[in-house]
């Protein structure tokens, strides 16, 4: 079997760092593709005691002709790529009517955009050679949107929309290429100190936190299983469940506990740095300050087998209990 080289966008910290030394571990070659210098530069570090072949190139997603020669400098060092994962993202949050256009348009292009151009640049390679595997990351928060996440939200709704589409095309042109979604909830990493933030409040995550090395376990395990989806958690299937089978009820119940579960109760001071525009200095990894409230067990990863289960269950349950209803 060839050597498997992987590319990680946003490797630095947060996930792409995690993963970046998951598949070390594993084996496979890695090229890390990020903003910031310093933190590019501690990974590679990581990656070179586990004995692999690394490249770092420097590069900002939402620019796609950066990303297209940072794709042609990794397979110039490394050779073919044959796993590409998009970790990179950015976001604003607030309320939608006080977000200034042109942070909505940045976060969009980073998030959205950096996985289109991610996505398009291994595309470009491995057609010529008819094999590979891409990995992209939605939100499970993003299937029953809470408030003040409008703009990460509609942009991993984006994500999901365009894996799907993109997954007959391969097939009709009978392409051997793999696209994986894997779909989170939140996840400790250095994403809620550096978020452009709106609310007056430090950030803080909403429901079950989880470290980022499963996140990173289980982009392995879609990669490598080839797995359709993997949704992290049995929170996922429930907010799923709810949002298509109760959504006016998800929307109250939002609007009277969603702003008050994302933020902590000190505000902040009103000058701290965010990575909207330019990238945070500072020596970030990928745990962010979350580590005291994290669940540290691996928890269930679902996948499309037991999403189909859970819909076919969730409709009977609904017949079923209208059945009840008429015949009382």
């Amino acid at each position: 079997m060839p050597q498997q080289v992987a590319v990680i966008t946003g490797a630095g910290a947060g996930i792409g760092r995690a993963t970046a030394r998951t598949l070390a571990r594993a084996g496979c070659d890695v090229a890390l593709i990020g903003r910031n210098r310093d933190r590019l530069g501690d990974a590679a570090a990581e990656l070179r005691e586990l004995n692999i072949r690394t490249h770092i190139a420097y590069a900002d997603v939402a620019d796609a002709a950066a990303v297209e020669q940072a794709a042609e400098e990794i397979e110039e060092q490394l050779g073919p790529i044959t796993l590409w994962i998009n970790c990179a993202g950015a976001s604003v949050t607030g309320q939608v009517a006080a977000l200034d256009p042109a942070e909505i348009r940045r976060a969009t292009e980073v998030t959205y955009l950096g996985t289109v151009n991610g996505t398009r640049a291994a595309l470009n390679r491995m057609r010529r050679r008819g094999h590979g595997t891409i990995v992209n990351l939605d939100r499970l928060a993003s299937q029953r949107p809470p408030p003040l996440q409008a703009v990460e939200n509609g942009a991993r709704a984006a994500i999901r929309a365009f894996s799907e589409s993109l997954r007959p095309e391969i097939l009709h042109d009978g392409d051997r290429i793999h696209i994986a979604l894997v779909h989170l909830p939140a996840i400790n990493t250095p994403h809620f100190s550096w978020t452009r933030n709106h609310t007056g409040k430090h950030l803080k995550p909403m429901g079950p936190v989880y470290e980022p090395e499963i996140a990173a376990e289980a982009i392995c395990r879609a990669a490598f299983g080839r797995e359709r989806d993997i949704w992290v958690g049995l929170s996922g299937m429930r907010n799923w469940l709810l949002a298509t089978f109760l959504p006016g009820l998800s929307d109250r119940w939002l609007a009277g506990k969603g702003y008050a579960r994302q933020m902590e109760k000190t505000p902040v001071t009103g000058d701290e740095p965010d990575d909207l525009f330019e990238t945070v200095p500072g020596a970030y990894a990928a745990h962010g300050r979350f580590d005291m409230v994290t669940r540290k067990g691996m928890p269930p990863l679902l996948t499309s087998r037991h999403a189909q289960f859970a819909t076919v269950a969730g409709v009977l349950g609904m017949l079923l209990f209208a059945l009840r209803r008429r015949r009382g």
